[in-house]
């Protein structure tokens, strides 16, 4: 998994910190910016990756014998080596190249555990904690490459759902450029000007309800 001291250094922390305050000194919304590696181990996608390699390594075996003409070694050996070989090779991709477990993982699988770490990071985080329930949390899940904004019910009494798809769009583009500070950046500030756009007005006593810190997760 990523390990995201390495992606974020003390220049990006400082520049969310920044950013999350500019962001909340126009409006009531506290944002609380949130980070984790990825939002599940997804072990059924390296058994995937294990069984589908078992089931190729074999024919692996077989094309070799085809179009190569070698048959060599004991009648075992060839029966027993390519299923082995297949599994651990499949297994080894599976589980440590991103791009193949996310494709073995699914689409679907993805988006629902993100949400449901989402989900999670909001009560860790005590999102809600807030006088007027103005809380925002940008949620990063980074081996999925996937965004999440959740807003606490005073917020979404006055920003649609949709609209968040605006700090998302700018997010993920950020992240697949290999950007995730100034991504990260670029997103809280788009919150904030959603929620200036919206009417989520500052308040004459407003204080900082919640650190403006990035959190960082475990899976």
């Amino acid at each position: 998994m990523t390990d995201i001291d390495k992606l974020f250094n003390e220049a990006d922390l400082a520049a969310v910190r920044a950013a999350v305050k500019e962001a909340e000194a126009a409006t009531a919304g506290e944002i609380v910016p949130f980070v984790v590696p990825a939002s599940d181990l997804y072990l059924s996608a390296v058994w995937k990756g294990t069984a589908l390699g078992a089931l190729l390594g074999p024919l692996a075996a077989l094309a070799v014998f085809r179009f190569g003409g070698f048959w060599g070694g004991h009648l075992s050996f060839w029966i027993a080596l390519p299923a082995a070989a297949g599994a651990a090779v499949g297994h080894l991709l599976a589980a440590l190249v991103p791009p193949v477990k996310r494709r073995l993982a699914g689409r679907e699988m993805l988006t629902s555990r993100v949400h449901q770490r989402a989900t999670l990071a909001f009560l860790e985080e005590e999102v809600f904690h807030t006088r007027e329930r103005t809380g925002i949390l940008l949620f990063v899940s980074l081996f999925e490459r996937r965004v999440v904004v959740l807003g606490d019910s005073g917020i979404n009494r006055q920003v649609e759902t949709a609209h968040w798809n605006e700090v998302i769009d700018i997010v993920t583009r950020g992240l697949a450029a290999g950007r995730p500070g100034a991504a990260l950046v670029a997103g809280i500030r788009k919150c904030g000007e959603l929620l200036t756009r919206f009417g989520v007005a500052v308040r004459p006593d407003d204080s900082n309800e919640l650190s403006d810190e990035l959190r960082r997760g475990d899976v």
